[in-house]
C-alpha cells in the first residue's frame, strides 16, 4: 500500500483554507503543510497574538483571524466578516475530556467546541465554500451516543469521556448529512471527515492520567502529530467521494498512514442525522432551512 505523505500535496497557489484551531498539533501542521503547498491560509484561532508567532514561523501567505468555535456570537462574527471564496475549511479545533462547564450560550464545552461552534460556522460559511468541508472525528465516535433531547448534559450526570464520544458521533453524523444535503441541492462542494487515529498531541496529553513515563512510553504505538494530520491533510487535496471517512490505515485505525475507511453504522444513519440536525438547527440557529444554502 502506497504510504501517502504532505510531499503528495497538490499545488495548491490561488486557494484559499480555513483551519480552525490552528495553534498547535494538528492544526498547525494543517495549516502549515497548506501553506506550503501555495495556498492562503487564515488561521482561525482563539489567541491571535500566539496566531500571529505560529504564522511567522510557516513558509508561505498566512493570515490570522480571531475565532473562538465554542462561542456563537465568535462564529457570527467571524463569518459576517468573510468575504471571498473558501476553497478548504477545516474544521479542527477541539478539546477532550475537560470538566463539565458551560459556555455563555449555555452549551457544554466539549459539545459547543467540538460540535456545535463547527455545525453553525459551516453553515455560516457555506456560500462562500466552492471546494470542501473538511471535519476532524475520532475513532472514539463508535463509543458515543446520540441524545437530542440532551445535547448539553442538562438532565444527565456529567461523565467528561462520555461527553467527548457524544461530541465526536454529533459531528461525525452531521458531516454525512451535511454531504448528503449538499449533494442533493446539486452543489459541487464536498464534506469529508478525517481522524488523527491516536496521535501524541496536546490534545492528548491529560488524557487517562498518565504523566511522565509513561505518556513517553505510549507515543511508541501511537501517530506523532506530524502523521495524525495526514488523514486531514489527504481529505482536503484528493479526489474522494463526498462523505468520505479517512484515517490511518493501520489496525483499528490507530495508526498508520492515511486511506479512506468506514465510519460507525451509527453515523451512517439518516433518521438520525435529520434529527440532528433539527435539533442543533433549533440550538444553534443555524442550518434552519430543508436545505443548506450552498454554493454551486
Amino acid at each position: 500500500m502506497t504510504k501517502w505523505t504532505a510531499a503528495e500535496l497538490p499545488d495548491l497557489a490561488g486557494r484559499t483554507a480555513v483551519v480552525t484551531g490552528a495553534l498547535g498539533g494538528i492544526g498547525l501542521i494543517t495549516a502549515r503543510e497548506l501553506a506550503g503547498a501555495g495556498a492562503r491560509v487564515v488561521l482561525a484561532v482563539r489567541d491571535t497574538g500566539k496566531g500571529a508567532k505560529v504564522a511567522r514561523a510557516m513558509a508561505g501567505a498566512t493570515e490570522v483571524r480571531r475565532l473562538d468555535v465554542s462561542s456563537l456570537d465568535s462564529v457570527r462574527a467571524f463569518a459576517e466578516a468573510w468575504t471571498g471564496d473558501i476553497d478548504i475549511l477545516v474544521n479542527n479545533a477541539g478539546i477532550m475530556q475537560v470538566p463539565l462547564a458551560y459556555t455563555a450560550d449555555g452549551f457544554e464545552s466539549q459539545a459547543a467546541t467540538n460540535y456545535l461552534g463547527p455545525f453553525a460556522l459551516t453553515n455560516l460559511l457555506l456560500p462562500h465554500i466552492t471546494g470542501r468541508v473538511v471535519t476532524v472525528s475520532s475513532q472514539l465516535h463508535r463509543r458515543g451516543q446520540v441524545r437530542t433531547d440532551d445535547l448539553n448534559w442538562r438532565t444527565r450526570q456529567y461523565n467528561a469521556t462520555g461527553a467527548y464520544c457524544d461530541s465526536k458521533l454529533d459531528v461525525t453524523l452531521f458531516a454525512i448529512e451535511l454531504d448528503r444535503r449538499l449533494a442533493g441541492s446539486g452543489s459541487r462542494v464536498r464534506s469529508l471527515l478525517a481522524h488523527p487515529g491516536i496521535a501524541a498531541t496536546n490534545l492528548t496529553s491529560h488524557v487517562g492520567g498518565f504523566p511522565g513515563l509513561a505518556n513517553r512510553a505510549m507515543r511508541f504505538m501511537v501517530n506523532d502529530a506530524e502523521i495524525g494530520a495526514l488523514s486531514t491533510l489527504y481529505a482536503a487535496v484528493e479526489d474522494i467521494p463526498g462523505g468520505s471517512y479517512v484515517g490511518p490505515s493501520g489496525v483499528g485505525g490507530i495508526r498508520g498512514f492515511p486511506a479512506v475507511g468506514k465510519p460507525s453504522r451509527a453515523a451512517l444513519d439518516p433518521e438520525t442525522a435529520r434529527a440532528l440536525w433539527t435539533a442543533t438547527a433549533a440550538l444553534t440557529g443555524t442550518g434552519t432551512g430543508t436545505q443548506p444554502a450552498v454554493t454551486t
